[in-house]
């Protein structure tokens, strides 16, 4: 049974009204208000105006605020403004972007994936989902009976031979736009021979989840009510509910980049540089830097990638410096989490999370207080933001391997909450897909 298919999306018609890059957005959960009110001063036409009908993201609106979205858009497809292509396609897209002085080119294409259960179909997660951004994803589907952002999937495909497929002599992009820096453009392939070739070629893959792992949740969810309202009774396998918009990119993509989530830190009573010395001795041995604020991202982009496996680093707001975490016990989370493969205690992000955050900082630091947690992945953002005085220090970590996100597939295992960060982002407005 095949479990990639190509789909008739909706998207912006194709004419002078407006350019591509006033109308679309990044991701809801990443907005505030005041971005938002700059996407929207770009177009009124932009989706943000759908995809995000409430605010602040992830939380749950009034009805209301959901029907008015379903209102905009089926006003915007009325008016022309977006359509819904005539035949099912495949949809190529590329990402160009810039990263540390460097240009990269992500290739990958849009089609839909067939829904299964976590551990039940070819669909892998890595990280843990939460309720309240799933309330408000599945009360904006409910309403607008669409798919309003793809879920960004990742496959193994070693020789490119997808790509091959799909962008041989594809000629011009139908869509080009540009958001922050980055260049969107999209194809459609209707090409049946091309679409069973890609078909048959991912078979039962598994498709890794890079990002969207709420989105995901919430068209399971929204697959289950439709099978309630269907006696209980799974739904035939042309249902649109059984389908979720993705966009699939190989694993071996030469523009595929993983940036690390840093943890902004706060919240800590009687801390200080010495005092954490002390208290992660045997484990890490925290030795000073010549970096100061202004070379942060010197040290994660230049110093951390060459040292050697598990070392770290750690911003301090009171002596301004930073320091290196070299690791001298690889093993310390075998006794903290005995049921957890070897594979997922070796990963930084859980040493992390699971050993400086809940064994040391949590516990020694800030005791019955929740700590204040804050997260970036640029880190050039690091030091402003502990500086700022809401936080009191920064812990640094590599990115995490591809590679971990398929050996923990195998165990069934996820990782921490934001252990990976796929950049860019994937834009919202490329295309839609209907549920109805």
């Amino acid at each position: 049974m095949a479990h990639i298919r190509p789909f008739a999306a909706i998207r912006y018609s194709p004419d002078s009204r407006f350019q591509l890059s006033n109308v679309i957005a990044p991701p809801y959960d990443v907005l505030d208000e005041k971005q938002k009110a700059a996407l929207c001063a770009k177009d009124p036409h932009n989706i943000v105006n759908i995809d995000l009908p409430f605010m602040p993201p992830k939380s749950v609106g009034p009805d209301e605020v959901y029907a008015k979205a379903n209102i905009t858009l089926r006003s915007w497809v009325s008016a022309g403004i977006m359509q819904q292509d005539r035949r099912a396609a495949l949809y190529p897209y590329t990402q160009t972007y810039e990263y540390n002085g460097k240009t990269y080119h992500r290739r990958g294409f849009i089609g839909l994936v067939r829904l299964s259960p976590f551990g039940q179909g070819q669909v892998v997660p890595h990280e843990k989902t939460y309720r309240g951004p799933i309330e408000d994803r599945l009360k904006l589907m409910r309403a607008t009976g669409v798919q309003l952002s793809p879920i960004f999937g990742l496959f193994s495909d070693p020789r490119g031979e997808v790509n091959k497929i799909l962008y041989h002599d594809i000629g011009k992009p139908e869509l080009d736009g540009t958001l922050d820096g980055v260049r969107n453009q999209l194809w459609s392939v209707i090409d049946s021979d091309a679409e069973n070739r890609v078909i048959e070629f991912l078979g039962t893959k598994p498709v890794y989840i890079a990002d969207g792992h709420h989105r995901y949740t919430t068209a399971l969810q929204y697959l289950f009510e439709q099978e309630q309202a269907n006696g209980g009774k799974p739904l035939p396998e042309a249902h649109p509910a059984n389908w979720c918009m993705f966009v699939l990119v190989a694993m071996q993509d030469d523009g595929l980049l993983i940036l690390p989530t840093h943890r902004l830190i706060g919240g800590l009573a009687n801390y200080s540089i010495d005092a954490f010395r002390s208290a992660v001795a045997g484990v890490f041995d925290v030795v000073e830097t010549a970096l100061g604020p202004d070379h942060v991202d010197e040290f994660v982009n230049t110093v951390l990638p060459v040292q050697p496996a598990h070392t770290m680093g750690l911003y301090d707001a009171a002596t301004k410096k930073v320091y290196q975490l070299n690791c001298r016990n690889p093993d310390v989370l075998a006794p903290l989490e005995p049921n957890q493969s070897d594979a997922w205690r070796r990963l930084d992000v859980a040493i992390l999370q699971r050993y400086l955050l809940d064994e040391i900082l949590q516990p020694k630091f800030a005791g019955a207080k929740e700590l204040t947690k804050g997260y970036t992945a640029n880190p050039f953002e690091v030091a402003p933001m502990v500086d700022s005085g809401k936080y009191q220090l920064a812990l640094l970590f590599k990115s995490t391997p591809l590679g971990a996100l398929e050996q923990l597939g195998r165990h069934g295992e996820v990782m921490p909450q934001k252990s990976t960060y796929f950049y860019p982002k994937l834009a919202t407005g490329m295309v839609i897909n209907s549920l109805t």
